[in-house]
């Protein structure tokens, strides 16, 4: 697999909230560049094509008649997740779909989800 990067949307095994089932969805990788933790996994913002779920200060509009959005791969208009967050086995991401590079919106939103200052 091509190594990922922040901003990146891949393609995951993303855990239901149930944390006993899960479905291979988009996701945007947030966590940052070379955390060197020593473990093979990945914070991931859940992406969805549900638009109902847009609107709140927590989560991104994808258009993908914008530029940002022709650059993910995505095949629908879509909403980023940012208050909706899993931390993903490496080995459970099948692709980079491709990236995001409105991130300091996303930033945005996870300082509202975490309440960082």
């Amino acid at each position: 697999m091509t190594r990922i990067r922040r901003g990146d949307v891949i393609l995951v095994l993303f855990p239901n909230s149930d944390l006993r089932s899960a479905k291979r969805r988009p996701a945007l990788i947030v966590q940052r560049n070379n955390l060197d933790n020593r473990l093979s996994q990945t914070i991931v913002a859940m992406i969805s094509s549900n638009l109902a779920r847009r609107g709140h200060p927590s989560r991104v509009f994808v258009a993908l008649d914008s530029p940002g959005g022709k650059a993910t791969g995505l095949r629908l208009d879509s909403v980023i997740m940012t208050d909706n967050l899993a931390t993903v086995f490496d080995s459970e991401i099948d692709l980079k779909m491709g990236n995001f590079p409105e991130m300091q919106v996303v930033d945005v939103a996870l300082k509202h989800t975490l309440e960082l200052a």
